[in-house]
């Protein structure tokens, strides 16, 4: 199944097949301070499962290990990689269709604002099984 998605603009478009996996809510102060939302929501691709199909984003390392992809032209965050592990993470709110991917759970709540109150979703205080 092929899902489509891209940045604001449009002059970014990419595609994502396979299953997505990991869908989630991500609190961390991380994806807080480069977005300026209280959350983002994200899931994984294989990155043989990821293919830009339209511009050349920005890249950015927000961490020794991990590199977020973004429009350099509308800012709109595309994917974020930690170079350690064989997936991509992908802005669920970047599909064309974002409820044909809805989260399962919240990752990072330790660091939740405190003005967000919990979903019903499990919540995990950092990553999953950490």
């Amino acid at each position: 199944m092929i899902r489509e998605g891209g940045c604001f603009c449009g002059a970014v478009r990419y595609e994502a097949t396979g299953t997505p996996f990991n869908a989630t809510i991500c609190h961390c102060s991380i994806c807080r301070r480069t977005t300026g939302a209280p959350f983002v929501a994200w899931f994984s691709v294989r990155p043989a499962e990821f293919r830009l199909v339209r511009g050349e984003p920005a890249r950015f390392a927000s961490s020794a290990r991990g590199e977020r992809v973004f429009c350099a032209r509308c800012g709109t965050q595309i994917t974020f990689r930690n170079l350690d592990l064989d997936e991509i993470d992908v802005t669920t709110a970047s599909l064309d269709d974002p409820a044909r991917v809805p989260p399962v759970d919240n990752i990072w709540t330790s660091s939740r604002v405190a003005w967000i109150t919990p979903d019903g979703r499990p919540d995990h205080p950092a990553t999953r099984g950490a």
